[in-house]
């Protein structure tokens, strides 16, 4: 018997990053949006497990030991009811990798879901948002998908109304950003700032809800973006090329390399892929819509 998950990746529409904590982590008003990008993750029984391989675009700088979300996934799910995490998981990989898109958190939501419904624990989706929480900030939103908006570190999710469909753009960048090394540079770039407590926007959350993307494009913004274009200053080109081919708006996607484009209509949005394939400043080109679904069990 197998399982196979389907996950989203997502964009954040709205990063408030608040000062650091104690504890080291930041406070978030984080409005996630789920785009129809999807990573599946296959798990099967394997004794001696759990193991992982992976396929797909950028697979090999996917991490196949106990650091991968999917496998701590498995071993937490399992240490919780009791049962050995023998399962082989495998990840068709069709998220970017080191993105700012949530790849690697939403292996560790398909791999869970999965191997609730491939063991029959039956966890409570309280459980698996738990569980989700202990594995890392973006992973709860991997599970729910849709919109919402994420508050303490951004584990602490509320479903947010979306009136119709945004079209995006996605530029992928030639080399990664690792999320720790941001924070580290949104703190450095902080230091002697007065930062404010972070709050959602109440007109970028009217826009959602209206299905407005012009609205909406008025209203992104990303508190991380001026961090990651200090460690990678070329992604100001992309950007420049995106808004020049006629999106909406342009902004790193959470904490990058990926850029994300806003654009008016599917019509839009093919236009300004084209230009950015033939701009020489990205590395690869996606178009996706959403709001798209959560995890989903797509065969079992």
């Amino acid at each position: 018997m197998s399982v196979t998950v389907r996950v989203p990746a997502k964009v954040n529409v709205q990063l408030a990053v608040g000062a650091a904590r104690p504890d080291g982590f930041h406070d978030l008003a984080n409005v996630f949006l789920a785009v129809g990008l999807y990573d599946e993750v296959t798990v099967a029984p394997s004794p001696g497990g759990p193991r992982v391989t992976c396929d797909g675009p950028d697979a090999g700088q996917v991490p196949l030991d106990r650091t991968n979300l999917a496998v701590r996934a498995a071993e937490a799910l399992a240490a919780r009811h009791g049962i050995r995490p023998d399962v082989h998981l495998h990840i068709t990989k069709d998220i970017p990798v080191a993105g700012g898109m949530a790849g690697g958190s939403a292996d560790g939501a398909g791999a869970l879901l999965a191997c609730d419904a491939l063991w029959g624990t039956n966890a409570s989706r309280d459980e698996l948002l738990d569980i989700c929480a202990e594995l890392g900030s973006d992973v709860p939103f991997s599970l729910v998908g849709g919109a919402a908006l994420g508050t303490g570190r951004g584990e602490k999710l509320r479903a947010l109304e979306t009136g119709g469909t945004f079209h995006w753009v996605f530029a992928m960048a030639a080399r990664g950003l690792s999320t720790p090394a941001v924070f580290r540079e949104f703190d450095r770039l902080a230091q002697g700032l007065d930062i404010p407590e972070p709050v959602a926007s109440e007109a970028l959350l009217g826009a959602l809800a209206e299905g407005d993307p012009d609205a909406l494009a008025a209203a992104v913004y990303n508190d991380l973006q001026p961090a990651a274009l200090s460690l990678f200053p070329e992604l100001a080109a992309t950007l420049a090329a995106g808004r020049s081919a006629g999106a909406l708006a342009g902004l790193v996607s959470g904490s990058g390399p990926t850029t994300a484009f806003l654009a008016r209509d599917p019509e839009s949005a093919l236009k300004v892929a084209e230009s950015l394939r033939s701009s020489g400043t990205c590395r690869s080109v996606r178009v996706a819509t959403g709001p798209a679904p959560g995890a989903t069990v797509v065969s079992a």
